[in-house]
This record gives C-alpha cells, structure tokens and sequence, in this order.
C-alpha cells in the first residue's frame, strides 16, 4: 500500500494464476518505520541519538525472535550494528535498506485492525478479456442444399474460420431436438417432416443435453473437431441452454422438476407474444430443487470433459440467481480456465447482477446503440464507472435474434460500420455468421428483428465465396487487432470531440504506452460526411510532439496532422472509418501544411 493524500491509501498486488482469490485490508503502527522516521529528524538537527539507536535495536530484535531462522540471524546482526561504538557505523546500520527490507517482512504486528470484510477477484483466462467470437450453425456447414451439415463439415471450414482471424467458434445447441410440437420454417406452429426444428428445443429418443444430434456425428467426432479447432488457435464454445423438448428424458424421469398447469399440461415457455410450444423451462422452485442444481451442473461437468471450456448461456436472468452463483463458482474451483457467456438482453441492473455472480462476460445493448451520443453515453458508463470492475462486455453485431434495423436498412456500409465499431470500441466481440459477412438483411416482416428463413428452423446454405460481403475487412480488422495491443483491452477508452455529429472519434492506448490507435467513424451509412476532429499528442498519452504521424491500417494511407483540428471527409462506399496508428510526428516541412487530415 502506498500513501496518496489526506489519509487516503491505494493498495495492489498482483495475482499470477487463475482462480478465486479473497483479500482484505490489515492496518498496524509499524513500529520500526515510526522509528527511523523520528530517527532521521534527530539525526539532521544534530541531536545525540545513543538513547534512539538501543531503542531501535530492541526493536529489531523482537523481531528477529519471530522471523525465520535466515532473517532472524541477520536481524540480530543488524541489532549489534545499531549498538555500535562508532557513530558512524550505528547510523549506517539504522538508514540501511537491507535492514528495512528485511523489517518490512518480519516486524512485530501488535494489536493489527482487519477490515472485516472478505473481497473476492477472479483471475480468467487471457481469452476472457480479449476475443473474437464466430457463431455457425453446424447443421448449415454442409455447403450443398438440402444436407444436414456435420461435425465434420465445420472442421472443414476451420480454415475459413481461422482466415477471418476468430479465436472462438461458437456453436447452437447440438443436441437432439424434439419431433413434438416441432417448429417449421419461419417459427411455423406446424414442420414439415423434412424440417429440422429449432436446436434450442433440446431433447428426443436419441437423448438430451450429454448428447449429440445424431445428423451431426459422434460425440468422437465433436471431441476431434475441438481438438482440429484447439490446432489452429480456436476454442469452441457451446451453447447452454437450461430447457427441454417435451421428448427430453427429463419429462418423463423427472416431471417434478417442471410447472404443471391446472388442466394437467406442463407450461411450455412465453416471451409475449411469442410462445415457444417446443420448450419446457425448469422450474428452479422444485421442492426437488438439490437434484435438479446438481443435474445442471453435470452438463457442464460433461462437456467440459469433451474439451469445452467457453459456454455461452441461454437467457439465465430467468433461472435462479442462488444457482448461477453456486453453479459457477463450483465449477471454477475445479476449473479456473471456463468463461461463460450470459445471453441475458434484459434489465441493466439485472446483467450487472449475473456479472457479479460469476458471468465471465455479458451481450450488451450494442445492437441497439446508433448515435454519436448513443455510443458515447454507452461506452463511458462500462468503462469508466464502477461498472467496469465486475462486468466485462462481449458486443455483438447480430445474433440469430437480433437483426437490428440498422443493418436492415444501411446495406454494406451498415455492416461495415457495425464491425468496425464492435472490433474497436470493445476488446470482446461477435458476429453471427455467415450472416453477417455476406450482408444478411432481410427481416421476416417490418418492423421485426427475426430473420427471414432463419436458421433457427431450417436449414441454409452458404456461398462462403460470393462476391461483395465483409470477408477481406473482417480479416484485416481481426489481424489489426492482434497486431495491436491497445484493441485487447476495453478500459483504455477515450472519446474525441468532432464537430459533425455523424462522426465518431476514439482513441486506445496500451498499458506501456507503446501502441496508441486512433478510430475515426462515419455513422451516416448514406452520404459523405466531413467535419473537424480535436485531438493532440497530450490528448493520446503520446510524447509532446508538433505533430501526429497517423498510418491507417486499413489502407496503409500516412497522414500528417497538427495538434488540435484536422479535417476528415469519410464516404460510407469507399471506406467508412479511419483505423490510425498514431505516433509523435515530425515537424512539418516548410511549406507543408500540417493537419490537413484525410479524405476516403
């Protein structure tokens, strides 16, 4: 702990393996620093200090009774010095750091006062704080209309996967889904019987949630498409999700474990007005609840066997909060290196609450974030507030569920746009793909975030190759990104003033100061936009300097700009952001204009 001001302290430490730590804080009078200090005083008004030298010995001493048998030795050692003859010797022994080294590790605590209460900080993985999530449907993988994809299939794309520069592949549920009350095409009420159904309606005769769909392969075949994925730099994630099929084995083993209606019906699930006929939730006020907690937790125990160790959660805000917090923090304790996502696009404090019980990483309000100041209120109250402590952001562009309307009406530009936001406003992020990078707009009707033809219930197939998606960007982005420290982490974020509220300004700087980028973004998908952009070295943590050598490295385009404004002129058809490398610039030659900015 070191002294701030005004009886304020800071405190630190450093944790250098993943798990669960508890700390608190202990305060006693350090009797030897109290020594030396009033010693040192006495010591420049030239005062006789025989009497404060055996007082100092006396108590180096009482150390040396309590320390090891190594430092004890040596404290006696120092306790002779501090009764030398010689003045000189004396105070040498008294101001000697050695000596206040070996004080500060050994000294006698007497009458200490403990904070009585215990806090807590989880170490995760590295792969917590800095991702790039792909989610694929499986099933969809096999590139031919009309076949169910396989395990095998997606181990065929890893190349693709690993050439976009995502390190976390995230998969549907890939269980068995149920032949009752099955979903058809667009959420029909009604399949046809050569539909496949929704993947979240988990359960049928082939088994539940420690099965395989049988389409898809072996439970041997999943363990080698981790093990292909886990080669190439890419960890798979599954999908939790705490519900059943009516054909799950759970209803009929287990019926004490789900709500009964009064006409004898078990309650299948609602979100008004959408109603989910094909899916059971449990019900977490069981009198049966022990058994149901610890059967939840074995699917976790299950696949993380198989070599899963990122699971994203299906809506947990409406499971039992006592749950998650015992559930997770069983599971970490055996194993530190889980991440787990929560899908909980609710309340705020209700997110906040799951962060707090253990949820590695949380979706945020991303989607639905578009302007200027949008961006700006949103993105400063996750990293600058308390907030930033125990909630870690995963934004994400869109999702099975969400296609929000700014991709439904912006076209290329929107998506391009949207990643170039998600990737560097944020440390985690994800797309749902090929969705996305193929430029996925269509809405089921208006007004609606559902997909047409969604995968959700049918099959799709993908041209990985057609021409005019987003494949070369998100490449190149996710290639800046590893390249570049300061987009690996989330609160190192700070906005720049601009005078066009279509355009967007933000810096981040690595913890060394070594790396500094700076992101320029045009919200307009439609039209030009041009303004002036304030920024200076000072203003990037950067050396002073008399200008500021920018390389963007989306195009390897070098400018030179002049602290304070610049002009930048961003088309939504060539190229709708700037990504700066930013350094200390020269001074500009005679006759150079400095600050003249950029035009794309």
């Amino acid at each position: 702990m070191r002294h701030l001001d005004n009886d304020r302290w800071r405190g630190s430490f450093q944790v250098m393996e993943l798990g669960r730590y508890l700390y608190t804080v202990t305060a006693w009078v350090d009797a030897f620093a109290t020594w030396r200090h009033a010693l040192v005083k006495r010591i420049e008004a030239d005062q006789d200090v025989s009497m404060e030298m055996r007082i100092g010995a006396s108590i180096v001493e009482a150390a040396a009774a309590q320390a090891g048998k190594r430092d004890g030795a040596a404290l006696l050692e120092w306790a002779d010095g501090l009764r030398a003859a010689r003045p000189e010797a004396r105070k040498d022994a008294a101001l000697s750091g050695e000596l206040a080294e070996i004080m500060d590790r050994c000294q006698v605590r007497r009458h200490p006062a403990i904070c009585a209460r215990e806090l807590a900080i989880v170490v995760d993985p590295e792969r917590a704080r800095c991702s790039a999530w792909y989610e694929m449907f499986p099933r969809s993988a096999s590139g031919r209309a009309g076949r169910h994809g396989s395990f095998r299939d997606v181990e065929r794309l890893l190349p693709y996967v690993s050439e976009l520069g995502f390190d976390v592949l995230y998969l549907p549920p890939i269980h068995p889904i149920a032949r009752t009350l099955r979903k058809g095409r667009n959420n029909s009420v009604t399949a046809l019987p050569d539909e496949p159904g929704s993947p979240w309606a988990i359960g049928a005769a082939e088994g539940g949630h420690k099965s395989v769909h049988p389409d898809l392969g072996s439970l041997e075949d999943f363990r080698r498409l981790v093990r292909a994925a886990g080669a190439r730099g890419i960890q798979v994630a599954l999908d939790v999700a705490f519900q059943v099929s009516p054909d799950h084995p759970y209803v009929k083993d287990h019926p004490a474990w789900f709500s009964v209606r009064p006409d004898g019906s078990i309650q299948y699930a609602e979100n008004p007005p959408k109603k989910y006929q094909d899916i059971y939730p449990f019900n977490f006020e069981t009198e049966d609840w022990n058994a149901l907690w610890e059967e939840l937790k074995s699917i976790f125990d299950f696949w993380i066997d198989q070599g899963v160790t990122i699971f994203r959660v299906d809506n947990p805000h409406t499971k039992s909060f006592p749950f998650w917090e015992w559930c997770i923090g069983r599971i970490k304790e055996g194993h530190p290196e889980t991440v787990f996502l929560s899908e909980a696009f609710t309340r705020p404090k209700i997110m906040y609450r799951l962060a707090k019980l253990g949820f590695t990483q949380s979706y945020t309000y991303f989607p639905w974030r578009n302007t200027k100041a949008e961006f700006i209120e949103y993105f400063t109250e996750l990293t600058t507030t308390g907030v930033r402590e125990y909630f870690r952001p995963n934004h994400w562009t869109n999702t099975p569920d969400i296609l929000a309307k700014a991709l439904q009406q912006g076209g290329r530009p929107a998506f391009a746009v949207r990643f170039v936001l998600a990737s560097t406003l944020a440390a985690n992020y994800g797309i749902y793909g090929p969705a996305f990078e193929l430029l996925e707009d269509r809405p089921i009707s208006e007004g609606s975030e559902e997909y047409m033809d969604s995968e959700k219930y049918q099959l799709r197939e993908w041209d990985l190759d057609r021409a005019g998606g987003l494949r070369d960007l998100i490449s190149r982005i996710n290639r800046i990104r590893k390249a570049n420290p300061a987009l690996q982490q989330d609160h190192n974020l700070t906005f720049h003033p601009t005078d066009n509220d279509q355009i967007l300004c933000y810096s981040k700087g690595s913890t060394d100061g070594e790396n500094t980028i700076l992101v320029v973004v045009n919200l307009d998908c439609r039209w030009k936009q041009s303004g002036w952009v304030s920024v200076s070295p000072r203003d990037l943590r950067l050396p002073e300097a008399s200008s500021l050598d920018l390389r963007d490295l989306l195009d390897d385009q070098e400018y030179l700009w002049a602290p304070g404004r610049n002009y930048v002129e961003l088309s939504p058809e060539r190229a709708a952001a700037h990504i700066f490398l930013a350094r200390p610039g020269p001074r500009p030659a005679c006759g150079e204009p400095a600050g003249s900015g950029g035009r794309s």
